[in-house]
């Protein structure tokens, strides 16, 4: 079979999983590992994963895409607390885990051990996204753990070249280690900030001047990503980091003006793009799987043990250590900033034993881990082979599909019947919003017709259509009065006109769709009209 028909056979796996997700309740990234781990096992041959062709061609987009549509507020209002995570506690990680591995293991070296832990110290914005899918995590607590793994793939990355050097050359520089992280870093940040920037202006002045075409402006902004990735690395600077900067500096300076169709062009592309590469990567993971168990006789012997099924206590051994180290960093920090707010004479934040947990069991390892630990070299400067490769790629595999496991199995039943926090404050400001806005949309009809109806040789068009439309804003004002008495029964009668509009949305797509025909509608024409019910049903969640 040749390669493209095994990329389909892949693309459709992650089709079908969806499927399988739904109906099983499983969660989808476990459900792809096993369809790729079936299709490995079939025999087929396995897609070589090249781990520079991997990182170019799944993780820009996807980290790019992470940073565009995180809430920028909510990542500022947490910004120490992501940088703790995403800096401080990979250092502290590397440093711990390797350690610890290195007792646990005596046939892997100190150096392997330290890269080892590098790679299983960042956390996977792909899968903490596929977990959060399906688990209520508190906003705020999601929103720390989005940026958290925004941020520490590249100080993990970082930290495991300069392990992976000291294993090649016996010698290490701390003051040049952290030189070379600083500069990667700020390199980074610079090319993927200023690439967006200057994008986004001039997409601005190609609308002003040319109205180009939405499907353009699609286009650029799906070949951002690859360009601030390959860009800076280029220049000798972390390429990840510049996806992530140049997602969240076109959140920040992307206008919201514009054409609507063009955004929900925007949107639907995009969210085609993260469908197949997020399920992609879990089934590339599970096809790898076979090859990795087969070795597994070979990776044993550098234990001391004879049989594979060592491998699991390894595992489930690093896992718990990653678990305990994170949960120890986060309770010390929140001490810290504590004791801190308190000489401040300001509140300290409070954080339960459970959210404690949650935090500690949401640091999912997924492809960033499976993609840094293939970059081991095969052999060092004189030839010999590369110590422990084989038993570091196994426990990253093991580790990967553990902590999925845990997160997905384990979250739900600590977060069973916690209640979310600032709802109805959010919901009353959103009411207010939305009562700021339908007012200046009245006045804004107010205006239009005075305007129009001096144009019209009969103002009483204008009258009559500036009268239903205003009537639908004040019907929408109405809708938002803020009174707590009629919150459940405003809110009971929404969901049986949400029922009754989809039930007319429904009806009249068949209408459309058996009439159209009948009538001599024009296909073009009965494909616009469905196009508006959907939107419709859309808005309405159908």
């Amino acid at each position: 079979m040749g390669a493209i028909a095994i990329v389909l056979l892949m693309l459709l796996a992650v089709s079908v999983s969806s499927l399988a997700a739904r109906a099983t309740g499983w969660p989808a990234p476990l459900v792809q590992i096993a369809l790729g781990a079936a299709i490995g096992f079939l025999g087929l041959p396995a897609i070589a994963l090249e781990p520079e062709h991997f990182f170019l061609l799944f993780l820009p987009p996807l980290l790019f895409l992470d940073g565009w549509r995180i809430p920028k507020d909510a990542l500022l209002q947490d910004a120490a607390t992501v940088l703790r995570l995403a800096l401080g506690l990979v250092l502290f990680t590397v440093l711990g885990m390797g350690l610890f591995m290195h007792w646990l293991l005596p046939g892997m070296p100190l150096p392997v051990a330290f890269a080892l832990a590098a790679v299983l110290s960042p956390t996977d914005p792909i899968a903490v996204s596929s977990v959060a899918s399906r688990t209520p995590v508190p906003p705020r607590v999601m929103h720390i753990l989005e940026g958290e793994s925004l941020l520490n793939d590249a100080s993990g990355l970082v930290c495991m070249r300069f392990a992976v050097a000291a294993a090649l050359t016996g010698s290490f520089s701390l003051p040049q280690a952290l030189l070379s992280f600083v500069g990667l870093a700020l390199g980074g940040v610079a090319v993927g900030a200023a690439l967006a920037w200057g994008v986004s202006w001039l997409g601005r002045r190609a609308v002003r001047w040319l109205a180009p075409d939405a499907g353009n402006y699609v286009l650029v902004t799906l070949l951002l990503p690859f360009g601030a990735y390959l860009l800076a690395e280029e220049v000798h600077a972390s390429g990840v980091l510049a996806a992530v900067a140049a997602g969240i500096t076109m959140g920040l300076v992307a206008q919201p003006h514009g054409h609507g169709g063009g955004r929900l062009r925007r949107t639907a592309v995009w969210d085609m793009v993260q469908l197949v590469a997020n399920g992609s990567v879990f089934v590339l993971l599970g096809q790898q799987l076979p090859p990795i168990v087969a070795g597994a006789a070979r990776t044993v012997r550098d234990t001391g043990h004879q049989s594979p099924a060592w491998l699991v206590p390894y595992v489930l051994a690093i896992v718990a250590g990653l678990a305990l180290l994170r949960l120890a960093w986060v309770w010390v920090s929140l001490r810290l900033q504590g004791w801190r707010a308190r000489r401040r004479g300001e509140a300290a934040p409070q954080l339960s034993g459970r959210l404690l947990l949650v935090v500690s069991l949401a640091g999912v390892r997924g492809a960033v881990t499976l993609a840094g630990v293939m970059t081991l070299p095969l052999a060092l400067p004189g030839g010999a082979p590369f110590p422990a490769r084989d038993l570091a790629i196994a426990l990253a595999a093991g580790v990967i599909l553990m902590s999925l496991l845990l997160a997905n199995f384990a979250l739900p039943r600590l977060l069973r019947g916690l209640e979310p926090q600032g709802d109805d404050a959010e919901r009353a400001i959103e009411d207010r919003v939305r009562r700021t806005a339908a007012r200046a949309a009245l006045r804004a009809i107010e205006s239009a017709h005075a305007s129009l109806a001096a144009q019209l040789p009969d103002p009483a068009l204008a009258a009559e259509a500036a009268d239903r439309l205003a009537t639908h804003y004040r019907l929408r004002m109405d809708s938002l009065r803020a009174d707590p008495d009629d919150e459940v029964r405003r809110g009971q009668v929404e969901a049986i006109e949400r029922r009754l509009r989809l039930a007319a949305l429904r009806a009249e797509r068949e209408a459309i769709e058996h009439c159209g025909r009948d009538f001599g509608l024009s296909e073009l024409a009965r494909r616009r009209l469905l196009h508006e019910l959907d939107l419709l049903e859309a808005r309405y969640g159908g």
